[in-house]
């Protein structure tokens, strides 16, 4: 019997690290008074700033090449949008016996969430998956969820999450979409730049989100939400998100199998159909949950770490596996060479 493969070390994610150190820091140090509105200015601003990278780094002709995979695209922002949100529907049934009313409604916004880019793209990578349909799955669930993300929020969180009104649709269009757009009006003239500059702007990007959650998190302090969340609730809050990662995980393996797709896309839908963008849902949530923001954004920090962590065994598990053709090959190797006459004794 083979032994299960575990990696060496678990990838812990410095990133992560630096977000509980954001937190931490919000939590002994929170944002008062004129503070508070200099760092709320200063997130809003940052979230525009994001949205309009994303809009700049898009390849339009990279989106436009990759809809030859539209099945394998449908299946992704199916997996995403749909059956993500199903299960997150079904979860209310676990309130208020295992998940309060705002950790509920924090891991409901998690599975509105877009799939993330980068992860999706390394772990297929890894697995020796179709990496293109990775790239394009991902980019087209990341420009799906500036739109449907908020409006599944405020259809789904209802109040929570602003509802429909004018004002939130203002937020969601000022400082969503009008960056977004702006960056891929301008992507002919800034797009080399952000190539020559990609690991700088990194840092950007990973700055401004760590601003955001400052601002998120100092709020959450100052109005005392952190009262509402206990040892016993957030334990039970990530064996529930381990309970929807294996299922979501489960369901678009198996499941691209059922539909028809070959190896190398089953991994691509796995890893791109399974995932939820930190970088993307941060700064929704602030723009939606406002004050509130800290508690819906917990469970998908926690779902963040959780992803890498189990995919990045799963990628390298996958890596070990017999590629179809090589195996393939060898069946016919074997074969001729069992047709080939033994050579005669001399």
């Amino acid at each position: 019997m083979r032994r299960p493969y575990l990696p060496a070390r678990l990838p812990l994610d410095p990133y992560i690290l630096a977000l509980l150190a954001t937190v931490g820091l919000a939590a002994l140090l929170p944002a008062r008074g004129p503070a508070a509105t200099a760092a709320d200015l200063a997130s809003t601003a940052a979230v525009a700033l994001l949205f309009f990278l994303y809009g700049a780094r898009l390849s339009t002709r990279e989106a436009l090449d990759g809809l030859r995979h539209w099945r394998l695209h449908l299946t992704v922002l199916a997996c995403t949008f749909v059956l993500f949100p199903l299960l997150g529907l079904a979860a209310r049934g676990l309130v208020p016996g295992l998940l309060t009313t705002p950790l509920y409604g924090g891991l409901l916004f998690l599975c509105l969430v877009p799939s993330t880019v980068q992860s999706s793209i390394a772990f297929t990578s890894i697995a020796r998956g179709n990496v293109p349909a990775a790239i394009c799955a991902g980019s087209f669930s990341s420009l799906a969820g500036i739109v449907l993300t908020p409006l599944l929020a405020a259809g789904l969180l209802g109040g929570d999450a602003g509802g429909f009104s004018l004002d939130s649709l203002l937020k969601i269009t000022v400082q969503l979409l009008l960056p977004f757009l702006l960056g891929q009006a301008l992507r002919p003239w800034v797009g080399r730049f952000l190539v020559r500059h990609k690991q700088v702007l990194g840092y950007v990007d990973r700055g401004s989100i760590l601003l955001v959650v400052y601002s998120a998190f100092s709020a959450g302090v100052v109005a005392g939400i952190w009262h509402q969340v206990s040892l016993p609730r957030l334990a039970a809050l990530m064996l529930v998100e381990a309970v929807l990662l294996a299922v979501m995980l489960l369901a678009t393996w198996y499941g691209a199998a059922r539909l028809g797709f070959g190896r190398a896309d089953r991994i691509a839908i796995q890893f791109a159909g399974s995932k939820k963008s930190l970088a993307a849902g941060l700064p929704m949530a602030s723009v939606l949950f406002g004050a509130h923001a800290a508690l819906a954004v917990l469970p998908l920090m926690l779902f963040h770490q959780m992803q890498l962590m189990v995919c990045a065994v799963i990628a390298r598990r996958r890596a070990q596996d017999p590629l179809p053709e090589l195996a393939a090959d060898r069946v016919a190797d074997v074969s001729l060479a069992r047709q080939r006459p033994a050579p005669r004794a001399r």
